[in-house]
C-alpha cells in the first residue's frame, strides 16, 4: 500500500530552475507517486504548474498555486481552507555570496526572509491545524552549510540555514505532545539547477571539483534528497523529530 495514500501534502518550492529537477520537484514528485496528493506551491507559477503537469502524466494527483513564502497574508490563505493538510514540505531558499563585512544589510534581511521567516510563516500557518487533529508532519530543507563551511563564504545563507536548524527543533519539542513531528535535511553537494545556474557561476566552481570536495566522490542528487524527505514525513519515522538529518555524501563528517 502505498505509504500517502489519502494524505494530503504542500511543498512550498515546488518549482525548478528551468526544466530540470530540483530539490522541490523531486519532493513533490515522489510524494504523488507514493499516493499523496500534492499542493505545489512555488512563487512561479509556471514552474508549480510544470510540476504539477509531470505528476498528471504520472497518474497522480496535484495542483498548483503561487505565492511568495514571505508574505504573511498569502501565506495564512493558503493554509485557510476546510482541506486538512498532513505534510508540509518547506523548500525555500537563496543565497548571495560574500562574508558577513562585506554583505549589505538589505541583502542580508533579503536572504533571511527567504531562508528563515518563510519558514516561520509557514509553520505559523500550517502547525495549528495538524495540532487540532494530532496528526501531521513538517520538513524543512535546510543545508549542511549551517554546520560546515567550505572554500566559499556565503555568510547570510549559512547563518539563515542555521536560524532554520534552530528553529526546526524548538518546534519539534513544542509540539511533539500534540503529534506532529518536524524535521530538517541537510543537504550538501547536490547536483542541481539552482547550483547550476547560481553557485557553481558565483565560486567558478566545476561539477567536478564539487564531486572531489565528497568523501563518495560525487554530488548528490536531488532524488537522493526528495527520498530523506519522505522518509521523515512517513509514518516510518513515527519515533523521529527534531532531527536535521544531513544527506551530504559524508562531506560534513
Amino acid at each position: 500500500m502505498s505509504r500517502f495514500a489519502g494524505r494530503r501534502a504542500v511543498v512550498i518550492g515546488a518549482g525548478s530552475v528551468g526544466e530540470g529537477i530540483g530539490n522541490g520537484r523531486a519532493t513533490a514528485l515522489l510524494l504523488a507517486r507514493d499516493g499523496a496528493e500534492v499542493l505545489c506551491v512555488d512563487r512561479d507559477r509556471a514552474a508549480a504548474d510544470d510540476t504539477v503537469a509531470r505528476i498528471a502524466a504520472e497518474g497522480g494527483t496535484a495542483r498548483a498555486s503561487a505565492l511568495d513564502a514571505t508574505d504573511d497574508r498569502a501565506v495564512q490563505q493558503l493554509f485557510a481552507g476546510p482541506e486538512e493538510i498532513d505534510i508540509l514540505v518547506h523548500v525555500v531558499g537563496m543565497s548571495l555570496p560574500g562574508g558577513a563585512v562585506e554583505t549589505e544589510p538589505a541583502d542580508w534581511d533579503r536572504v533571511f526572509d527567504v531562508n528563515l521567516r518563510s519558514a516561520y510563516l509557514a509553520a505559523r500557518a500550517a502547525v495549528p491545524g495538524m495540532v487540532a487533529r494530532r496528526r501531521g508532519a513538517v520538513v524543512f530543507v535546510s543545508s549542511l552549510a549551517a554546520t560546515w563551511s567550505g572554500s566559499y563564504s556565503y555568510a547570510a545563507y549559512e547563518a539563515s540555514k542555521a536560524g532554520l536548524n534552530r528553529l526546526t527543533r524548538s518546534l519539534a519539542r513544542a509540539h511533539a505532545a500534540q503529534g506532529v513531528r518536524v524535521n530538517a535535511v541537510l543537504p550538501g553537494m547536490i547536483d542541481t539547477p539552482h547550483v547550476q545556474a547560481y553557485v557553481s557561476a558565483a565560486q567558478a566552481a566545476s561539477g567536478e571539483a564539487r564531486a572531489n570536495a565528497v568523501p563518495m566522490k560525487r554530488q548528490g542528487s536531488p532524488w537522493e534528497v526528495a527520498e530523506a524527505i519522505l522518509f521523515l514525513a512517513s509514518d516510518a519515522a513515527s519515533y523521529v523529530t527534531g532531527t536535521c538529518l544531513r544527506v551530504d555524501g559524508g562531506l560534513g563528517a
